[in-house]
């Protein structure tokens, strides 16, 4: 990914670059961070960045939104600047839920599926879109935009849950069940993305599942880290908030044992502080608050006795 951001870096700065743009597709469970990747991408090269869901495509003719609409909103982030939205980048969020529908596309037509991946094959390539500057349908009256998608950066996501090898193996996350690419391109073709879309997305990244160690690190390391929010949160109504390093690991253990990834870091913290962050507004006698390891087993635990 960081050699395909790179070339791209190099197609902004010389517009003459011969070097053919290296779509992406990423491919990782939920919560691992496949989204806040192509945010981070968009920042360091100062580009807009559109982000869509591919669940509400369909195909031309078709109830839902033409895909031409995903390049309209590449536009609006630019403040329809045309030349710096030619060189900006469009994540395809919720990709793996384009599979064809069925093993035999002759028997039905699948609209929202196989139709919307056969209308990117030209969008994702590079050619000359006409994208109508209100959105909706196309008209043969409608004045358009002439969008060159030749140096748009497309990077398509999904967690691909079920991906079957042809051994019958789960495609793996980590390096001990590392599969070839020929593998898992048929595994990806077997789950129902046609080969010519493949084909136009030669940068295949795979996600592994967030460790313990890299939840406790997501809520403590970045800028917009959550237990720094939350600091911020309760400093604004002058209250010291502090967390112990035992709690902050048994609020990444119990993130990772629900399977979410880092979005379970958030539902975690908001159970566990509802109570403080009531209280504390309309008591000025709290100074200090200091969250521990029971606080946090508390917190699980009563909420798995009201879930039941």
């Amino acid at each position: 990914m960081s050699v395909a951001l790179y070339q791209h870096y190099k197609r902004i700065i010389n517009p003459k670059c011969s070097f053919e743009k290296s779509n992406i597709l990423m491919i990782g469970p939920t919560g691992t961070g496949k989204t806040l990747l192509a945010k981070t991408m968009a920042d360091v090269l100062n580009v807009p960045l559109a982000i869509c869901d591919a669940t509400v495509y369909t195909q031309a003719g078709y109830v839902g939104e033409d895909v031409e609409n995903i390049l309209l909103k590449l536009l609006q982030n630019a403040d329809f600047d045309i030349d710096q939205a030619q060189y900006g980048i469009v994540f395809l969020d919720e990709f793996d839920k384009l599979a064809r529908k069925s093993d035999n596309p002759s028997i039905t037509r699948d609209v929202s599926g196989e139709g919307v991946q056969n209308a990117l094959l030209k969008i994702i390539e590079g050619s000359i879109v006409n994208v109508p500057p209100q959105g909706g349908r196309k008209h043969p009256y409608q004045e358009c935009i002439k969008f060159d998608t030749s140096n748009v950066l497309f990077i398509c996501a999904g967690a691909f849950d079920g991906l079957k090898l042809t051994k019958n193996k789960n495609v793996g996350f980590n390096k001990e069940n590392d599969n070839s690419l020929f593998e898992l391109t048929k595994a990806l073709q077997n789950y129902g993305i046609i080969p010519e879309l493949l084909g136009r997305l030669p940068v295949i990244a795979k996600l592994n599942s967030l460790t313990i160690s890299e939840l406790e690190q997501v809520l403590t390391i970045p800028n917009k880290a959550l237990i720094k929010q939350y600091i911020n949160v309760f400093k604004e109504d002058e209250v010291a908030l502090e967390f112990t390093t035992e709690a902050i690991k048994e609020i990444a253990t119990c993130a990772y044992n629900e399977g979410l990834g880092a979005r379970a870091l958030k539902k975690i913290l908001e159970d566990m502080m509802l109570d403080f962050m009531f209280e504390v507004p309309s008591n000025k006698d709290i100074h200090h608050i200091k969250i521990c390891r029971n606080n946090v087993l508390e917190s699980v635990k009563k909420k798995k006795i009201s879930s039941a």
